[in-house]
């Protein structure tokens, strides 16, 4: 689960995510962000450093 907003700024990044995780399969994540808006260091952060854990510990149910 992507965070709604940004930490540092508030940005509202959750309406890109699902976007961005289906295009980096074929893309660089830099040239999606930058298609997607996502022009802050701090955004950019929360995008390429979030883990599905949800995925993870489904297997543990």
């Amino acid at each position: 689960m992507i965070p709604v907003r940004c930490f540092s700024c508030g940005k509202v990044i959750s309406s890109v995510w699902e976007e961005y995780r289906e295009r980096i399969k074929s893309e660089p994540p830099g040239k999606v962000m930058d298609d997607l808006g996502i022009e802050r260091y701090c955004c950019r952060r929360m995008l390429l450093s979030h883990v599905e854990v949800v995925e993870m510990l489904r297997r543990y149910q």
